[in-house]
């Protein structure tokens, strides 16, 4: 995967689109290069950004002055199959174009039909940053999707050489579809229990042949993503050669494997046992006593993620809340929100919510003044998501508390279980 390509083409395409068809038309390309060099990674934005909102950040509960979060494997689920349906979703939208291409006077061409609808796709993916942005995320979305439907209604003529005085009713049919089918995958992923039941992640293999020849600093966003994508394509090519082979379970194994180098940030991650987390939780926080603690690792897909939970609480009923999760085979997810520089911030009458980068770590605290409750996490070390909420008499309380733990004992184990692709 060529980033410095990838980031030229996502901004001709969204910013020149008028010139930039004529250009992609005329490209060489194959279904699997699509996916490798484009599409994997496009689509993991929505996905990867809905993560984080959804079990780090959270969804406001205004009547009850709190915070909503699905748990870290609810919401890991959720991620996965909805990244995995829309890679489908996907190839099922050109499936369509390829076939009412005659009927407005085009051209079939599988291909193509995949150009136009990944690149068509391309401002609602980036639009995905927004469920990041608290107030605005559905006005950004919905400018994603009115712009991709322009995207569309520019790209058929080139793409599928249907006469430009007929691409709007093309545009039309397959907006129509595309909805029909977005319905489709949000009942699926509210519906199905896992990822585990879909297959076939595997036919995605790696077709581009060697990396991009151009390089970037290991420690600049460029260049983690340049390593990630590298990881990527070597569980692609293994992927492909397990196809080959024609044995059903290394093919099923392979594939599990490009989606674990997919959300793994390029590697494949064992997270922590229980008991190796479970030592994190002190037996006193913030001149609390812990009461409860509870730690379990769980997997799926060759993937693993790992929690420990505790609650401290005093005679008087204060109490506080630490949760720590190793990300596992998930860290991509965070890398991702990293790399990216997230950040955002809320104020309201009685407090305020942000996420904002501090050093290497990924920062959330929320405080309202009229509960005096609040909270404060961090990503660490790019894999492991530590958080203290509870009630105090001011965040800097809820600070400190999170101070007090073993923070670089926990860093330390970055590397631990980390397989190198």
């Amino acid at each position: 995967m060529d980033v410095a390509k990838l980031s030229a083409r996502v901004k001709a395409i969204l910013l020149t689109p008028k010139a930039e068809w004529p250009v992609i038309a005329a490209e060489p390309a194959t279904v699997a290069s699509l996916y490798t060099d484009y599409i994997l990674l496009l689509a993991a934005i929505p996905a990867v950004c809905s993560f984080i909102k959804s079990t780090m950040i959270g969804y406001g509960v205004p009547l009850l002055s709190g915070t909503y979060r699905l748990g870290i494997g609810s919401g890991l689920t959720t991620a996965i199959t909805t990244y995995v349906f829309t890679l489908v979703g996907v190839f099922i939208v050109a499936l369509i174009v390829e076939a009412l291409a005659p009927t407005f006077g085009g051209e079939k061409n599988r291909v193509q039909a995949l150009k136009v609808v990944a690149y068509a796709y391309t401002s609602s993916w980036i639009a995905g940053i927004a469920y990041l942005i608290p107030g605005l995320s559905f006005l950004i979305l919905l400018a994603g999707a009115i712009y991709g439907i322009y995207l569309l209604y520019l790209g058929l003529p080139p793409t599928m050489k249907c006469p430009p005085a007929k691409a709007a009713g093309y545009t039309a049919l397959t907006f129509v579809v595309a909805i029909v089918l977005s319905w489709i995958i949000a009942y699926a992923v509210a519906s199905v229990g896992g990822p585990g039941r879909f297959g076939g992640f595997g036919r995605f293999q790696s077709a581009t042949g060697s990396p991009a020849a151009v390089t970037f600093d290991r420690n600049s966003a460029a260049g983690q993503l340049q390593q990630w994508a590298a990881g990527v394509e070597a569980a692609n090519k293994r992927a492909e050669v397990a196809q080959k082979s024609g044995d059903p379970q290394a093919a099923a194994a392979a594939a599990g494997g490009v989606l674990a180098a997919a959300i793994g940030g390029g590697a494949k991650v064992e997270a922590l046992a229980p008991d190796r987390l479970k030592v994190f939780l002190p037996d006193t926080l913030g001149g609390l006593k812990r009461s409860t603690a509870s730690a379990e690792r769980n997997g799926a897909l060759g993937m693993q993620v790992a929690e420990a939970k505790a609650h401290y609480q005093d005679d008087s009923g204060r109490g506080l809340d630490l949760d720590i999760i190793d990300l596992g085979s998930a860290r991509g997810l965070a890398a991702f929100a990293s790399w990216a520089g997230t950040e955002s911030e809320k104020e309201t009458e009685t407090g305020y919510e942000k996420t904002y980068k501090q050093g290497d770590r990924l920062i959330h605290e929320r405080w309202d003044s009229s509960g005096k409750n609040g909270e404060y996490g961090a990503v660490l070390a790019e894999r492991f998501s530590v958080k203290v909420a509870g009630a105090a008499s001011g965040i800097e309380e809820i600070k400190s508390d999170f101070g007090s733990l073993n923070l670089s004992g926990l860093e330390a184990l970055r590397s631990e279980g980390v397989q190198s692709n």
